[in-house]
């Protein structure tokens, strides 16, 4: 996953995720190809109704082949599964292929925040509210590991908690 996260990001420091781990454990997905991880989504609880996708990243070989969206929706679910109603994440300004992916799940540009990142980027912030037909969705998957509509393997931690 760091490799992943290196390669797409350079502001994240790797020892951040060993203290998210540590805190939110079960809002770490990854999703597999042959047991090698080729995409992961992070994501807690941030509010009392709001989760936070933090990160996001799938290997550069691997994108557009429907992964993104996949990890998108698992931690959506389980956003839903602890019973939020809205999800944020922040993109670069520059990034307009991430941002078409989130507004095609259902993400609304919100604001932007000025100088967000390291760099000096502006960051987007996006929001979507998790619709009563995603519980539908979730109540369908068991929180367990199984293959998704496009063949990955998406590994899911049960029981879902964010709050022992």
């Amino acid at each position: 996953m760091i490799d992943i996260e290196t390669e797409a990001f350079s502001e994240h420091d790797p020892l951040v995720y060993m203290n998210f781990y540590e805190l939110v454990g079960d809002g770490f997905l990854v999703a597999e190809e042959d047991g090698k991880v080729v995409g992961y989504a992070v994501g807690y609880r941030s509010a009392e109704n709001e989760g936070h996708i933090f990160s996001l990243g799938v290997k550069k070989e691997y994108q557009g082949r429907g992964i993104g969206t996949e990890l998108i929706y698992a931690i959506c679910d389980l956003f839903i599964a602890n019973g939020l109603k809205y999800a944020r994440l922040e993109v670069r300004n520059s990034n307009l292929k991430a941002q078409r992916l989130y507004i095609s799940i259902g993400f609304i540009p919100c604001w932007t925040e000025k100088k967000y990142y390291s760099d000096g980027e502006d960051g987007m912030v996006m929001k979507m509210h998790l619709h009563p037909y995603r519980l539908l969705i979730s109540k369908k998957r068991h929180m367990e590991p199984g293959l998704s509509s496009n063949g990955f393997l998406a590994t899911i931690r049960g029981p879902v908690s964010y709050y022992p």
